[in-house]
């Protein structure tokens, strides 16, 4: 009987270690950049639209990156419908011959498209 019980405590222990394991392994990583999605379609548009609407880019001290959050003296400009329906919540700079994705709630550049 205190076989099965230390191996009953042994199993449920073991378990939660791989549990907590794949919490951090999921919760962790490279950040929203490889959830946002963006067809070859769609990314034709947006290089079509900066160029057509002839888009300033931005200058800032340090580069714009993916992860990193834009200042917060940078205008965020809406993303156009026709950019596609998936990217209608996020707001973009045009920095470096580079339109950047930004998380509006955040300023944290979620995606580049060059």
């Amino acid at each position: 009987m205190k076989k099965l019980f230390l191996l009953s405590a042994a199993a449920v222990l073991m378990s939660t270690g791989a549990f907590a394991q794949s919490t951090v392994v999921t919760t962790t990583g490279t950040g929203h950049a490889a959830a946002v999605q963006i067809e070859p379609q769609y990314r034709t548009k947006i290089k079509s639209y900066v160029t057509e609407h002839r888009i300033r880019p931005v200058t800032t001290k340090e580069k714009i990156v993916v992860g990193a959050a834009v200042p917060s003296d940078v205008e965020l400009e809406a993303v156009p419908a026709d950019w596609g329906p998936s990217l209608t919540k996020y707001r973009y700079v045009y920095s470096g011959d580079r339109v950047m994705l930004v998380d509006p709630g955040t300023r944290t550049v979620v995606q580049e498209i060059d």
